[in-house]
Formats: structure tokens, C-alpha cells, sequence
């Protein structure tokens, strides 16, 4: 039997049930072709077969009828996996399209962290190089104040000879600090009176001696008085011979008002 060029169309997507149908409609035309190949002769054959004949024939509306609901089943079979196969082919472009972009996105983000992120460290680069910088800034600027004021202190440090006259016009700037009155001359002939000078003189044999506290330096001052007397900035030696001279002269103005004063022993 010559195959239908309908069924030959659809082979790929018969079901269960199309291929019982075929079935039957292969049945119907094999029980056809028997018929047509019984010999004339045989009468009783003919008549049986004319019966059965009669039968296909009577049934050959309901056959076409089969085979146009196959046709139509399997046409809307074909259309319903065409349907499917382009809903399936969607779904996996709308996946890869849904992938991609979440790819996408993933690679922007990853790439603003790091923009950030770089961002971040340029920023923590400045502020170092700033601080670093206003640290030196201030280091020089305190090295500067720092040698202005050695300038000033060492401009202040007025340099005295280390004589009489020396001595006597230090202590007088250090009198005149601390508010002790005295004059360059009342100071100098008191001290060429005492110990004409000598810074180291002592005196061995007057009351004092006898008492066992000498007069001492270029104004003969005694221990006890030196100490008492002593001035802030001089030496604790009484023999240095600004300290005696200051000291002094700080006693003579408590005891006399000034050194200017004192003509005698004192």
C-alpha cells in the first residue's frame, strides 16, 4: 500500500494513539486488496467477500472521516511542538540574555570596587604626602624660631672682659635687673678699699677672722652674708668676683640704701 504523504510529513511527532489509528486504517485496506485478488469462479468465496465488500464499502465515510480527524490531529500536534520548541528556545535566549546581563553587571561592580578602591588609596596618598608635609613645615619653622632665639639670647649676652672693670660693669647689669641700686665709681672705691682688687683676698685677723667666718673676695663679704645676700644668675663661689660684687652691693643697699653709701668697713 502506497504511503500517505500526510503521514510521511509527520512520522517524527506520531503518538500512541495516531499510530493506532494508522493501524486501522491499514487494516481496512488490506482487507480491500483481498478482496479484489479472489478469482470469479469461486461463487461462495464471492459472495462472502461481496458481503464484506458491501461492508467496506458501506464503511468507507467513517474511514475518510478517520483520516481527515488523523490529518487534523496531527497537524495541530505539529503546531503545538513548534509552539513549544519556540517557547523553549525563548525562554533559554531570555535566560542567556538574563545570564549575560548579570554577568555584566557583576564585571561593573567589580570594576567600581576597584575605581573605589583606588580612589581610596590616592586619597589616603595625598593626606599622608599633606601631613608629611606640614610636618616638615613645622619643623623648619621651629628650627627657625628655635635659631632666632639663640641670635637674640647670644645678642643679649653682653661679652665683659675678665678684669676689675669687666666685672664690676656685669655685675652692674645684673643689679639693674634685679632692681639693686649702685654706681660704677661707689662700687670701685669701695672694692680698691677692701681688697685693692684681688678677688681672692681674705682677711685673717679682724673680728670676724677671730669668730672663724674671714671676709672674703674684692668687697670682703662673710660667708653668712654671701649666702644670704646671694643674688639669682651668679655663681655660689664667693670668690668669683661678680657674685662677691652683687652680693654686696644687694647687702649694702638693704643695710645703707645703696654702695654709693658705704665709705668705711662695712
Amino acid at each position: 500500500m502506497p504511503k500517505n504523504p500526510i503521514l510521511r510529513g509527520h512520522s517524527r511527532t506520531l503518538t500512541k494513539h495516531h499510530k493506532i489509528a494508522i493501524a486501522g486504517v491499514s487494516a481496512l485496506g488490506a482487507a480491500a486488496i483481498a478482496f479484489s485478488a479472489v478469482p470469479s469462479s469461486a461463487e461462495t468465496t464471492t459472495s462472502e467477500v461481496a458481503a464484506s465488500t458491501q461492508q467496506v464499502v458501506a464503511g468507507s465515510g467513517k474511514l475518510e472521516n478517520v483520516k481527515t480527524s488523523l490529518t487534523d490531529q496531527l497537524a495541530a500536534a505539529s503546531v503545538k511542538a513548534e509552539a513549544i520548541a519556540a517557547q523553549q528556545k525563548a525562554e533559554a535566549q531570555a535566560q542567556a540574555k538574563a545570564a549575560a546581563a548579570k554577568q555584566a553587571a557583576a564585571k561593573a561592580a567589580a570594576a567600581k570596587q576597584a575605581a573605589a578602591k583606588a580612589a581610596a588609596a590616592k586619597k589616603a596618598a595625598a593626606a599622608a604626602a599633606a601631613k608629611k608635609a606640614e610636618a616638615a613645615r613645622k619643623a623648619k619653622e621651629a628650627a627657625s624660631r628655635a635659631a632666632k632665639r639663640a641670635a637674640i639670647k647670644k645678642a643679649a649676652v653682653k661679652s665683659y672682659p675678665n678684669n676689675l672693670d669687666g666685672w664690676i660693669r656685669e655685675s652692674l647689669a645684673i643689679m639693674k635687673k634685679h632692681g639693686i641700686p649702685g654706681t660704677y665709681n661707689g662700687i670701685h672705691r669701695n672694692i680698691m678699699r677692701e681688697s685693692s682688687g684681688n678677688p681672692m683676698a681674705i682677711n685673717n685677723w679682724d673680728i670676724n677672722a677671730i669668730n672663724g667666718i674671714p671676709s672674703k673676695g674684692l668687697l670682703q663679704v662673710i660667708p653668712p652674708t654671701f649666702k644670704a645676700y646671694h643674688v639669682p644668675g651668679t655663681s655660689w663661689n664667693i670668690y668669683d668676683p661678680v657674685a662677691n660684687i652683687t652680693a654686696a652691693c644687694n647687702y649694702a643697699a638693704d643695710r645703707y640704701g645703696s654702695m654709693d653709701n658705704v665709705n668705711s668697713a662695712y
